[in-house]
C-alpha cells in the first residue's frame, strides 16, 4: 500500500529502474500513508495446524484474546489477489469477551507487523465499511455485510 502511494505521488521513480532512486527519494511520505483497516490475518505456514488453530495463534497473537477453537464460525473461503497471488482466504467468525483477553495483541513487530487493535461501533461498522477515506481491504467490507446480514438481525434491541 505504501509503495503504491509512493509510485502515485513519485512516478518519475518507477520510471527510472535504478534500485538506487528510492534510498534518495528527497521527499518521503509520511508512514501512515500504509496504514489499512484490516481483519485479523495470518499465513498458514505450520501443517501441524488446523486452520481454525492457525487462527485462534492469529486472534492472539494480533489482537490479544484467547479464542477456543470451538468458539470459531467458518463463514467461507475464497481466492483474494486474483491476477497477482491468486491467494485462498478461509474466514472466520468468533465472538470475543473481555474475559477473553490475555494481552494486547499488536502482532510480531519483529516481523514487521505494526497492528492496532480497532473496535468499530455496531451502529457505525456499514458507514465505516462504505467510507471511501478510510483504507481498508474487500474482507473488512464483506465481514461486516455478513455480520449485519447473519448475527445483527438476532441481536437483542435497545
Amino acid at each position: 500500500v505504501y509503495m503504491c502511494e509512493v509510485e502515485r505521488h513519485h512516478p518519475q521513480l518507477f520510471q527510472n529502474r535504478d534500485k538506487e532512486s528510492f534510498s534518495r527519494l528527497e521527499d518521503p511520505l509520511p508512514a501512515v500513508v500504509g496504514v489499512t483497516y484490516e481483519l485479523c490475518a495470518g499465513i498458514v505456514d505450520k501443517p501441524h495446524l488446523s486452520l481454525e488453530e492457525t487462527a485462534c495463534e492469529e486472534i492472539l497473537e494480533e489482537c490479544g484474546y484467547r479464542v477456543p477453537v470451538t468458539n470459531l464460525k467458518k463463514i467461507t473461503s475464497y481466492r483474494s489477489g486474483v491476477g497477482v497471488t491468486g491467494s485462498r482466504q478461509t474466514l472466520f467468525y468468533a465472538e470475543v469477551t473481555d474475559q477473553m483477553r490475555t494481552g494486547e495483541g499488536g502482532g510480531q513487530p519483529e516481523e514487521g507487523e505494526l497492528i492496532e487493535v480497532v473496535e468499530i461501533p455496531l451502529e457505525d461498522s456499514m458507514k465505516f465499511a462504505y467510507d471511501e477515506t478510510l483504507p481498508k481491504t474487500m474482507g473488512v467490507i464483506f465481514s461486516f455485510t455478513w455480520f449485519q446480514n447473519n448475527i445483527a438481525p438476532k441481536l437483542p434491541k435497545k
